[in-house]
């Protein structure tokens, strides 16, 4: 079994890149179903990364469908991959249509998202909103807090929905856009765009708790065309 793993580069997104790296290996054939994945100390020693790292893309691979795993055994490829679970390949994202698209998508879901929230968000989702905002501010722009607490922000926004498949795909989508930036490494700081980026953020705040349902649609729309552009892509199609 001749497998092509070469160490990651150093980051937060460790554990993703080493899932990514060990479902190409099963997309492409050279890890075949019912082949045994080399133990933990191995991938760790091959991927030049901690064994708590490898333990948390194998936890992953295991959500996916992609492997199984018996305690004192190992970890096997599946036999038939779960096609009803949703996966994007992070390395795909690194191409400028797939990013493109994966946006188009983000887009058609969190501009109605918005609307929703308008519509039947609680007390409880508006703190938890504002909460994420305040939290948001403190973080230095483009950093790996940043990056997180506006994928909470948005979270908060999904959740405010009240629609669970909502809140799934939302967040599913978004960490995705999350971990291509990380991937990327071309956020810049910025206090300019960091006051651009939260004034969007707080007009979708605003649009939320006076329960104006165009209104936040048209906030989350500006602010994802906003988005769109500070990470390299010319157009966002969010219409």
């Amino acid at each position: 079994m001749m497998l092509k793993l070469d160490k990651v580069n150093r980051g937060p997104h460790l554990s993703t890149l080493v899932a990514s790296s060990i479902s190409r290996e099963i997309a492409q054939g050279r890890l075949r179903p019912g082949d045994q994945l080399p133990t933990e100390q191995q991938l760790a020693q091959t991927f030049g990364v901690s064994r708590n790292v490898v333990r948390e893309a194998i936890a992953r691979l295991r959500s996916e469908g992609r492997i199984w795993s018996q305690q004192g055994r190992g970890a096997f490829v599946a036999d038939q991959p779960n096609t009803t679970v949703l996966t994007i390949d992070i390395d795909a994202l690194q191409t400028s249509n797939a990013f493109e698209s994966l946006f188009e998508l983000r887009g058609i879901l969190e501009v109605q998202a918005a609307a929703f929230a308008a519509k039947r968000r609680t007390e409880d989702d508006l703190k938890a909103m504002k909460d994420a905002l305040s939290t948001m501010r403190m973080a230095p722009y483009g950093s790996v807090m940043w990056l997180k607490t506006d994928l909470e922000f948005h979270k908060t926004v999904a959740a405010a929905t009240g629609n669970p498949y909502m809140i799934q795909f939302l967040t599913f989508v978004s960490e995705k856009v999350r971990e291509s930036i990380l991937a990327s490494g071309n956020q810049q700081g910025s206090e300019d765009l960091a006051a651009v980026t939260l004034g969007e953020h707080q007009r979708i705040l605003d649009a939320v708790e006076a329960r104006d349902a165009e209104q936040a649609q048209e906030a989350m729309r500006a602010h994802l065309h906003g988005a769109a552009s500070r990470v390299g892509l010319a157009e966002q199609q969010s219409e």
